[in-house]
């Protein structure tokens, strides 16, 4: 199979036309040059007839001659002719003109066919003496020794200096041709590079809408499954939980030690199962947008004491010291207490959970001050950030001296069911759920959530809660949506 050219390639294998590609003002100075030189006019044309560039100075003979009408529509076949004859094999031809003057017409060529020609004259030929009978038969007004003196004046041009003229125009032609179909290819290439990378970027645009269209669909049909699942499930474990408490009191009859101990068991499990499902309860909510907050005055140490009151059995049980730091914290918060009373509780909880026998959990709480931050101002305001009053927040920091984060999973501890060890033989228990809550929550009452390294071990949370008046002080699109 022969090779297909670029050009043919690029076009769709369709034959490329010289109006096209070529540069017509490179065009048009060559014809000058030429023209200037030998005094010889100079005309391109395209293969389909189209006149690129056009050079020439008119002759006397030739404005005497368009003066007659006869011999005018002698003239205007004439170069009707010289324009449209083939060059034949040679690629050169000559046409003679009725005044005894002639046209030289050369093939232009380009990877092997012909895109053009290029029309020389009209010039004398080095023998004209005086002119032909044929110039005498167009009109019968014609001044024959008139036109004799006109037919001198016109530029002779040897044949063999012809030639060579009609060489070097051809292949200096020939070479602004190759030059200028090389940019155009190269341009179309580039076209046709940028619009195959626009097209696949739009079917890969196109095939990601649709895959994140299905993630929607499916994450919603995941968040309908949680809330169905927890709500159907609670009510039957709500009962296992109840009848074992009266098992468990004896209401149902003196049970046996063994007895006794198996129900305990139960009541325990169900209370985890319980918990467990509340979690996803939450998420489910707190997803969808449902869970509501009851925004209310309040102050956070009241509510560090109960959470630290809640989970002091469950320290002094491991054997882990329990520490607050809340004295003299006086920052009134627009808050629902109960939901940050959960947030807490799952962080210290977290932190006695994974901290060994021996350690310690500290919670310290402080009062701090900060400004609207420049970055969430627009660019014409950022300046007035400079002089904005500072308003108070508060900063509670859960540090524990357990086994830690790892720097890599810090930015992940908050996704939904994300464990940084998800291995079965896991040591520590969970679902993954209490910080993705944490940080729903939080950022819910236009707070921030963060962990920290505790060197040389542990780790540390960080939750920062504005007052209740900096969040009145914010603007309304700078407050994050209470969950509704």
């Amino acid at each position: 199979m022969s090779e297909i050219p670029t050009s043919h390639y690029v076009v769709g294998d369709q034959p490329i036309a010289l109006e096209d590609v070529v540069d017509r003002e490179a065009l048009e100075d060559l014809c000058k040059s030429i023209h200037e030189l030998f005094g010889i006019g100079v005309r391109v044309y395209s293969s389909e007839g189209v006149l690129l560039a056009n050079v020439a100075t008119e002759h006397e003979l030739c404005r005497y001659i368009n003066e007659l009408s006869g011999s005018r529509a002698a003239c205007g076949s004439t170069v009707s002719a010289a324009r449209s004859v083939a060059p034949g094999d040679d690629g050169e031809v000559t046409h003679p003109c009725f005044t005894g003057l002639a046209y030289r017409i050369v093939s232009l060529e380009h990877e092997g066919r012909r895109v053009g020609r290029i029309v020389l004259g009209p010039y004398a030929p080095a023998g004209l003496r005086e002119p032909p009978p044929s110039l005498a038969q167009t009109d019968k007004r014609l001044d024959i020794a008139r036109a004799s003196e006109l037919v001198a004046k016109v530029p002779r041009v040897k044949q063999e200096a012809l030639q060579r003229i009609a060489a070097h125009v051809k292949e200096t032609l020939e070479l602004i041709i190759f030059s200028s179909h090389k940019a155009w290819v190269t341009s179309k290439l580039h076209l046709y590079s940028v619009r195959e990378s626009y097209r696949e970027l739009q079917d890969k645009t196109a095939r990601l809408e649709q895959t994140l269209t299905r993630l929607k669909e499916v994450d919603r049909l995941k968040s309908n499954f949680l809330a169905t699942m927890s709500h159907e499930l609670r009510t039957p474990l709500t009962s296992i939980i109840g009848y074992s408490e009266m098992l468990a009191e004896g209401i149902a009859g003196t049970l046996a030690p063994e007895q006794q101990e198996y129900v305990r068991t139960i009541h325990a499990k169900g209370e985890q199962l319980l918990r467990l499902i509340m979690g996803l309860l939450d998420l489910s909510k707190l997803e969808s947008g449902t869970m509501s907050l009851r925004q209310a005055p309040a102050q956070i140490a009241p509510i560090l004491k109960e959470v630290i009151s809640t989970l002091t059995p469950v320290a002094r049980k491991k054997e882990v010291e329990l520490v607050l730091d809340a004295d003299d914290i006086a920052c009134e918060l627009a808050a629902d207490a109960e939901r940050l009373r959960q947030v807490f509780i799952n962080l210290v909880d977290n932190a006695v959970k994974f901290t060994p026998k021996g350690g310690k959990v500290a919670v310290h709480a402080r009062v701090t001050e900060a400004t609207i931050s420049p970055s969430e101002e627009d660019d014409d305001d950022a300046g007035a950030a400079l002089l904005a009053p500072l308003l108070k927040q508060v900063e509670v920091r859960v540090s524990d001296t357990g086994i830690g984060i790892p720097s890599v999973e810090r930015t992940k501890v908050f996704d939904a069911f994300y464990q940084v060890d998800s291995s079965s033989t896991r040591e520590y228990g969970g679902t993954g759920l209490g910080l993705s809550i944490v940080k729903r929550i939080v950022d819910a009452h236009g707070g921030r959530v963060a962990v920290e390294a505790n060197e040389p071990n542990g780790t540390v949370f960080v939750v920062t809660l504005p007052s209740a008046q900096a969040r009145r002080a914010a603007l309304p699109s700078r407050v994050p949506p209470a969950l509704s």
